[in-house]
């Protein structure tokens, strides 16, 4: 199984926080990120969003295919993002787009089996690959402003 983390990327501030818009940079850094999945992610990919707009709004720049669900929302804890995107023993490619400090949490507890504090950048994901008997390979880390 590959698991990616794709933390919503640049929103305005305000509330309430549910309902944040992307900011002009966030569009430019969803927009850079998702023609990147779109030419590495195969075909039968998974998309898992939190409800929350900027996360819709991130997931929406890569298709307009994707379940928002609350176990990926902002107060969502590692335990559960893994299990609903069904880590470490599905079968296919997820994408789940959410939120610091979840994401960092969520990928630490995938990669070492325990949570930490963990950073992930504004529209940045972490390609988690799952080898069985409990070993997972960090496949790859990129930031948005790395990708042209």
């Amino acid at each position: 199984m590959d698991l990616i983390l794709w933390r919503h990327a640049d929103a305005e501030s305000g509330v309430p926080d549910e309902e944040r818009k992307l900011t002009a940079k966030g569009e430019k850094q969803a927009e850079r990120m998702a023609a990147w999945l779109k030419e590495n992610l195969p075909r039968d990919v998974v998309v898992l969003a939190s409800p929350a707009r900027r996360a819709r709004d991130t997931a929406g720049a890569l298709t307009k295919k994707f379940d928002a669900i609350r176990e990926i929302g902002t107060s969502a804890n590692a335990q559960a993002v893994l299990k609903a995107a069904g880590w470490p023993r599905g079968d296919r490619t997820v994408v789940v787009v959410g939120h610091q400090p979840t994401l960092g949490q969520t990928a630490a507890l995938a990669v070492t089996g325990r949570t930490g504090d963990w950073s992930v950048k504004k529209g940045a994901i972490w390609w988690i690959e799952s080898r069985g008997r409990g070993e997972a390979v960090v496949r790859a880390v990129i930031a948005p402003d790395l990708l042209k």
